[in-house]
């Protein structure tokens, strides 16, 4: 769902959380996230590595993007597209690596 339309307290499918359509609902699925609410407190980065390894692909870093802005959203932040997140996740993981 674009993040403008999205109210925090509607969600109640993966598919209603900013930026995550039925793709990115099956990789949360894998993970063991079933609802919205699992996402509070969750380390994006850590479900990134987590995903690369469930699936044995390295995945595309923009899902991490995606996983900072549903994790962010879901700890109280205001939504925001997947990419306001790219330079700080090429800054982070920079420092990770």
């Amino acid at each position: 769902m674009h993040p403008s339309k999205v109210d925090r307290n509607q969600l109640t499918l993966l598919t209603d959380l900013p930026n995550i359509g039925k793709a990115c609902a099956e990789d949360l699925r894998l993970l063991g996230i079933l609802e919205p609410v699992q996402l509070i407190g969750k380390n994006p980065y850590e479900l990134f590595e987590e995903l690369c390894d469930k699936t044995g692909v390295k995945i595309d870093p923009c899902m991490l993007d995606t996983f900072i802005s549903i994790t962010r959203f879901m700890d109280g932040e205001a939504p925001q597209p997947w990419w306001h997140y790219t330079e700080e996740r090429k800054q982070n993981w920079s420092r990770l690596s």
